[in-house]
């Protein structure tokens, strides 16, 4: 299968890129007269690599993947923007997003002025190929996913997203933020047998980056070089770049940080079980829990005056008076569990 070019908006497909001064010049003992920057200075005063090449063989490496088939932008974000901005026509085109979902993939979407077909999820927060075919056309260009799904942390079933891959006309996203915090090796290894696919990756969860704004995703080298003809010229600044090339240098350090959250995250599943306001923990693959209680906004206002913060999920589709609960530090998740005691008992008695 190859990637089918005509997916793309026909402005896109012509679109002549803008070739930045450190796109033909990166590296070396050069004299820079090119790209009107101040010489005076210790390296921030140049432009960074505007095609982040260290970083992405870092990346490729540690993922035993193509550079040519890696994407940076600043956060997932932008990558979300570029994917919809490159694929869907204004006023014409629609993408799919399967709900309950993050929320951006839907706010992007509008901001693009394209229709956006919202089905529900089925059982267990799973995809429901039929539906989700169902509610497409040929106008349909994207079918946004996130595995494991936020807000209800589980990962996505594999055959039902490989059914999709096989029978929808356009792009699948796969979200894969919070893979770290599951078992599984996720979609990567379906890159080469799907062209229609792009997974998108981030540095803000597990690697615990999410103040230097870095996603990253994956795809066929087509569609990475869509990406790169539309994107801002430095849209990954240097110490962005430094950062995230620090960290990939410490994954024994990111591996037992992650253990720590799942332990935690066991912890605090067991003991919201047997909190008499609870009425569901729903099983998680994340970093977070959705739970369904009695009341969420008296827990989130008990909570809150108490100086701990919670979301309330019950506005969003299947997730009726739910909460989400994000894993914290053990300190804060011992916090928590006290106030929750304190709260069941103001609730329901001692």
């Amino acid at each position: 299968m190859s990637f089918p070019e005509d997916l793309m908006r026909e402005n896109i497909r012509n679109l002549k890129p803008y070739q930045s001064a450190r796109e033909t010049h990166q590296a070396g003992g050069y004299v820079y007269l090119d790209a009107n920057e101040n010489p005076f200075g210790k390296s921030l005063n140049r432009y960074p690599d505007p095609l982040q090449h260290d970083l992405k063989e870092r990346i490729g490496r540690q993922q035993s993947v193509d550079p040519s088939r890696i994407f940076l932008g600043n956060g997932s974000d932008e990558i979300i923007d570029l994917v919809i901005r490159a694929f869907v026509e204004p006023g014409t085109d629609n993408v799919i997003i399967p709900q309950p979902t993050y929320g951006m993939y839907e706010v992007a979407s509008r901001v693009h002025g394209a229709e956006v077909r919202k089905p529900s999820l089925a059982e267990g927060f799973q995809p429901d190929v039929n539906t989700i075919l169902e509610a497409a056309d040929r106008r349909s260009k994207i079918v946004f996913l996130c595995s494991p799904n936020n807000p209800s942390g589980n990962l996505l079933d594999e055959e039902k997203v490989v059914g999709l891959l096989k029978n929808f006309g356009g792009l699948v996203v796969l979200d894969e933020a919070y893979l770290e915090f599951a078992d599984g090796a996720g979609f990567l290894p379906m890159l080469e047998r799907f062209p229609n696919l792009v997974i998108l990756r981030t540095f803000s969860k597990a690697a615990g980056l999410a103040g230097i704004r870095l996603g990253y995703a994956f795809a066929v080298p087509d569609i990475i070089k869509v990406f790169t003809s539309i994107k801002y010229p430095y849209n990954v600044n240097r110490l962005t770049q430094e950062m995230a090339l620090r960290r990939i240098g410490k994954q024994r350090q990111v591996r037992k940080v992650v253990r720590l959250i799942r332990k935690e995250r066991q912890s605090l599943t067991a003991f919201l079980n047997q909190c008499r306001f609870v009425e569901e923990v729903y099983p998680s693959d994340a970093n977070f829990l959705l739970v369904r209680v009695k009341d969420p906004g008296a827990l989130i206002g008990f909570l809150s005056e108490q100086g701990v913060i919670i979301r309330d999920r019950s506005n969003l589709a299947l997730c009726e008076r739910s909460v989400r609960i994000t894993v914290g530090k053990p300190r804060e998740n011992k916090l928590l569990k006290k106030l929750c005691r304190a709260y069941d008992e103001k609730v329901n008695g001692p």
